[in-house]
């Protein structure tokens, strides 16, 4: 995640949550059963949705966002829960909170976002990892990674499984973030292989839902924006590559399953949906879906954009019993109907 506070005022904040810290003795005794839930990226749209499942589930929720490219209104509607908190605060910094688990979702996901500060959304991921994986360290708390299909890059193995290694560019205009996820499992393996650190490794496919940012680039959004307002629809290619799309509520529900797992199950671990849709075909059934008179509009595709992407999820299938209950028509229903209200 980014800031947009000095230097200063970030070293002050980091200061001043060690003082409140170090008066809480971490051997004190609970006064409550509920766990304590940290997620970092908690105002952003996955994170918020977690925050929600989360406190659904009778946890307290420390909900840790600096608002890069998250916004209030994601989680207006949880400030006046009694066991939701919200911080203001940038994880490439370290921070002292008591919580028995973690997760680490803290990153700009959009090729729009994450590229226009190339070398912090790196620190994010990376330094990010370091500070939560030390944090969970000290606490002794479980974790769980973010990470993405990424990973993968622009695969050469079809559908893509957890054993593949990836094909990434790591000069490219996209490795920033493609790198950094990676660095990041790396590191989150080293603390759990060095440490014995009890740690989760998700790797997410393209989830869509309620809350995306209307402007952030990724496909759902961009397509479902464009059409409700009648202007031509972007598609960067010839518009033949696939994606594979998971309704937001499925991906919390396998995120929260995972983290249920015994100690041991340390992924990484695909989830996604297997289903296989074209860009093309995925526009003109937004543009039937919203009864638009919008035309299809092809630009040059980005560099390293990748061609497939595809989740095998036979490991959460059989670890978590989980597979994507809602399909991709009723996922966009509900997605045009949160961009029209808004």
């Amino acid at each position: 995640m980014f800031t947009g506070c000095s230097t200063r005022s970030r070293k002050t904040n980091v200061r001043r949550s060690f003082r409140i810290a170090s008066i809480v003795p971490s051997s004190m005794k609970r006064i409550t059963n509920r766990k304590r839930v940290l997620v970092t990226g908690g105002a952003g749209f996955l994170g918020s949705h977690l925050c929600e499942r989360l406190l659904d589930c009778g946890d307290d929720v420390v909900c840790v966002d600096n608002f890069y490219s998250a916004t209030k209104d994601n989680i207006t509607h949880l400030l006046a829960h009694p066991h939701f908190e919200l911080l203001r605060h940038d994880i490439t910094f370290p921070l002292y909170v008591e919580v028995d688990e973690i997760y680490n979702l803290a990153c700009p996901a959009s090729p729009i976002h994450y590229q226009l500060d190339p070398v912090q959304t790196t620190k994010t991921s990376v330094h990010g990892a370091i500070n939560m994986l030390g944090l969970a360290k000290r606490v002794k708390a479980r974790i769980l990674q973010a990470s993405t299909s990424e990973v993968y890059g622009d695969p050469k193995v079809h559908p893509q499984t957890e054993s593949y290694w990836g094909h990434v560019n790591p000069i490219g205009q996209r490795a920033c973030y493609d790198e950094g996820k990676r660095c990041a499992e790396t590191l989150f393996f080293d603390y759990h292989r060095q440490h014995g650190l009890d740690i989760k490794v998700a790797r997410l496919f393209n989830t869509y839902g309620p809350r995306m940012h209307p402007n952030d680039g990724r496909v759902v959004s961009n397509f479902i924006s464009q059409a409700l307002q009648n202007e031509s629809i972007t598609i960067y290619g010839d518009g033949l590559q696939t994606r594979s799309f998971c309704y937001v509520d499925d991906t919390i529900e396998a995120i929260i399953r995972f983290m249920a797992t015994p100690s041991g199950h340390t992924g990484p671990i695909n989830i996604g949906n297997p289903h296989e849709h074209t860009v093309v075909e995925l526009a003109t059934r937004i543009i039937e879906m919203t009864g638009s008179c919008a035309s299809i509009v092809f630009l040059s595709l980005p560099a390293d954009d990748p061609k497939q992407r595809q989740p095998d999820i036979h490991l959460a299938q059989e670890l978590i019993n989980w597979t994507p209950a809602i399909g991709i028509e009723d996922g966009l229903r509900r997605t045009i109907e949160y961009f029209r209200a808004r």
